[in-house]
């Protein structure tokens, strides 16, 4: 008797147990919990730590994951501009669940359904965005406004699901190879021309800067000798005033003196030949005795 006693405590204990295992749950601080009772939603738990439930199979519990998530598309997808050119283009989206009730009525809380929904949504997005713009706005220009303008177009659509959209980035956007091949050749052939222009306009510049600066240095030139010539007159013309004025005080000497410079311009080099008379009047002074 003792022993069923003791058999049905341990069976109560045991049952105890596992009602309290089934009642209890720890909310971890990156999921969203939502309660069940028998297949509809009873509450969602945002906030974490330790919380109750009543037994299976009263109810149940499942867990979201709250923090942001990633689509990333493994091969680039082909979409037309305003010029109906081909684009690749490889983007990325960021997301995460804030209404775990929505996504699970949506999704029946699979995150891969949820995935090709935003797919398909920011497909469609993309190519409203890209079909309204050229080649050069969208890889450049424009490419921020692409981006945010597809964020906001999906921003409703996802908010329906119970899904933020976080951010949306274009990876890559390329032309097609053989796009490309003519693009690049018609960039070069367009940077060339440029370059040639601007060759040809700074030759030209060239030129008129020398054109200039020789006209300057001829002025230059031209006025510094014409300073110089009339430096130099004015210097003559005092020379001539004080030889003038020296040789008229001496007369005899003025002579004697011109004779001297004759001399020493006639007999500079030995080699000179003169065939003079010895009692000319070159040599008077020479000839004459004191």
């Amino acid at each position: 008797m003792n022993a069923n006693r003791l058999l049905a405590a341990i069976a109560g204990f045991i049952a105890l147990g596992f009602v309290l295992s089934s009642s209890i749950f720890v909310v971890d601080q990156r999921n969203f919990a939502v309660v069940f009772a028998f297949g509809q939603i009873v509450r969602v738990i945002e906030q974490p730590g330790l919380q109750f439930k009543y037994p299976a199979p009263f109810e149940s519990v499942r867990f979201f994951d709250r923090r942001i998530l990633t689509i990333d598309n493994p091969e680039a997808e082909r979409f037309i501009t305003a010029e109906k050119k081909n684009l690749l283009v490889d983007s990325y989206v960021k997301w995460r669940i804030v209404d775990p009730r929505k996504f699970f009525v949506s999704f029946k809380g699979d995150e891969r359904l949820a995935q090709d929904r935003l797919t398909q949504l920011i497909r469609s997005a993309l190519n409203e965005e890209f079909t309204k713009r050229t080649v050069r706005e969208i890889i450049s220009d424009q490419r921020e406004q692409v981006m945010e303008g597809i964020r906001k177009k999906v921003a409703d659509d996802a908010a329906d699901i119970g899904v933020e959209i976080v951010d949306v980035r274009l990876k890559r956007v390329d032309l097609l190879a053989e796009i490309s091949d003519s693009v690049y050749r018609r960039m070069e052939a367009e940077r060339k021309r440029v370059a040639n222009e601007l060759r040809s306009m700074g030759a030209a510049e060239s030129d008129k800067i020398r054109a200039n600066a020789e006209r300057q240095r001829d002025t230059i030139l031209a006025e510094a000798y014409r300073e110089a010539q009339k430096i130099k007159g004015a210097g003559d013309a005092k020379a001539t005033a004080l030889y003038a004025d020296a040789f008229g005080r001496d007369p005899q000497f003025a002579q004697f003196y011109q004779s001297l410079q004759a001399y020493r311009s006639s007999f500079k080099d030995k080699k000179d030949v003169m065939v003079v008379e010895p009692n000319g009047e070159f040599f008077k002074f020479l000839n004459k005795k004191n």
